[in-house]
């Protein structure tokens, strides 16, 4: 069984004793494919250090977090764009909009959105989009950018069914996380008639902890729990869902 996280900041991690334990409790599960988002320019020496310790396993992804765009966010992202050029990456990402924290700064975050978009579909790599209380926003740009080589994943989704159906109408996947396991949140409901076909699985570690360790800090190890409440909720095996969103994820990356 192979498992893939497709989103985790597992290098947030600084103690390289505690990161390698962490990595070992990921290949004791199965979870042997993880894929890795800086959030700004700091961050992306941590996202490729941790590539170099692990090349057999970790895949680098470089973008701008729309929380981490500023006033001075085009700085940033030039910072961040040299960086693509560092060595081979797997997609733009994380990027898009969130209004939840500050709404103030919502024409950045759509230039910055547009922009790295634009990156991604000049080197014809995926995108991964960080969506938060903006799926309206969020989508009118996909739509003005619509593109044969527009694809890519909506990290989180937390939308209702018909989000659901509006995302992968664009070619888009469902990054589906820790929140699956909350008992109150409808993302079971939500994704009730959706195929796995659609479906990559993913942490966000060290957020959005799934059940039975929610309150903690999460990892990517925990995805078993992740695969097990939607191998519930579909009638299949683990094994099942770990093949089925693996192959998505080789389809989305590329590797």
């Amino acid at each position: 069984m192979i498992l893939t996280d497709t989103h985790t900041h597992l290098y947030y991690e600084a103690d390289p004793e505690k990161l390698a334990q962490l990595m070992q409790r990921c290949l004791d599960k199965e979870v042997s494919r993880l894929f890795l988002p800086n959030v700004d320019a700091s961050s992306v020496s941590q996202v490729f250090n941790l590539v170099k310790l692990y090349p057999e396993n970790c895949f680098p992804m470089l973008g701008l977090h729309p929380c981490d765009v500023k006033s001075d966010f085009q700085e940033e992202l030039n910072t961040i764009r040299q960086a693509t050029t560092q060595g081979k990456i797997y997609a733009i990402g994380e990027i898009g909009i969130d209004l939840h924290w500050d709404k103030t700064t919502l024409s950045f975050q759509q230039d910055a959105f547009r922009q790295q978009i634009s990156w991604a579909l000049n080197m014809d790599l995926p995108i991964v989009i960080h969506c938060r209380e903006a799926f309206d926003e969020i989508l009118e740009i996909l739509s003005e950018m619509k593109n044969d080589k527009l694809r890519g994943i909506f990290h989180c989704f937390t939308g209702t069914a018909e989000q659901a159906e509006q995302v992968i109408e664009l070619g888009f996947y469902l990054g589906i996380g820790g929140v699956l396991t909350y008992k109150n949140s409808g993302l079971d409901q939500a994704i009730a008639n959706v195929s796995l076909n659609h479906i990559v699985l993913e942490t966000d570690s060290p957020y959005l902890t799934p059940v039975p360790f929610r309150g903690k800090p999460n990892e990517s190890s925990y995805l078993v729990y992740v695969a097990q409440k939607l191998a519930d909720l579909k009638e299949v095996s683990i094994e099942e869902v770990a093949r089925i969103t693996t192959s998505n994820s080789k389809t989305i990356f590329g590797i």
